[in-house]
């Protein structure tokens, strides 16, 4: 009778959680205080009080974080707030940070 030597390999998957991006608005001359909190409210999903504030960081500060998505989310999410922003005829800047 032959004995068969079986062996048990154990393997881990080590799964890596997907990078995170910030969505930074930027302050320019033009776009209205309404239409950034519009955006946000609209496209990012805020409430009109965090909206509010993330509004006058861009006013203040020159720049105001939107949101921090993976980067496919914070992609598209950038790519409709510039689209109505064109729309309207603002030059309204989005750019996407890794965190």
């Amino acid at each position: 009778m032959e004995t068969k030597n079986i062996t048990a390999e154990k393997s881990r998957i080590k799964v890596k959680r997907p990078k995170h991006y910030k969505v930074v608005m930027h302050n320019d001359d033009y776009t209205t205080m309404q239409f950034v909190v519009y955006i946000l409210t609209t496209v990012f999903n805020k409430k009109t009080e965090e909206a509010s504030k993330i509004m006058l960081d861009v006013h203040q500060k020159g720049k105001g974080v939107a949101g921090i998505y993976p980067y496919d989310i914070a992609a598209t999410k950038v790519s409709i707030a510039m689209s109505a922003a064109e729309e309207e005829g603002f030059p309204f800047k989005l750019t996407i940070e890794e965190e």
